[in-house]
């Protein structure tokens, strides 16, 4: 059974750093891009960074850029995503995500909330 697990959430004033976690179980971690997604109050699902199986390639959405960086470790079985300078615009629900050739896999999300 594929589970992913995301941590890290929690309130944090502007300008303030969060680092999220997502542990991932059930699948060899190693062979799969991993993803980043997000969803405010209100708001469709929308995704914020993907890097592929060694970390090749990383891609960010342009509102995140230069602030959010998503890295893994394959033998830890995690993927991060370090978010620095966060604005109140930033506040969401944030996912993990991978697919396989027929599935997806979500966690259940870690809330971020940025407010003073």
């Amino acid at each position: 059974q594929v589970q992913l697990v995301e941590s890290g959430g929690g309130t944090v004033q502007p300008g303030g750093s969060l680092r999220l976690s997502c542990v991932v179980s059930g699948l060899k971690f190693g062979e799969y891009v991993m993803s980043w997604f997000r969803q405010a109050p209100g708001k469709e699902r929308e995704w914020v960074a993907l890097i592929t199986q060694t970390g090749g390639v990383i891609r960010y959405t342009d509102s995140v850029q230069g602030r959010f960086r998503i890295s893994r470790d394959n033998d830890r079985n995690t993927v991060y995503l370090q978010m620095n300078s966060l604005k109140p615009e930033d506040t969401a629900v944030y996912y993990c995500k991978t697919q396989s050739a027929s599935d997806d896999y979500w966690g259940q999300g870690t809330q971020v909330t940025v407010a003073s």
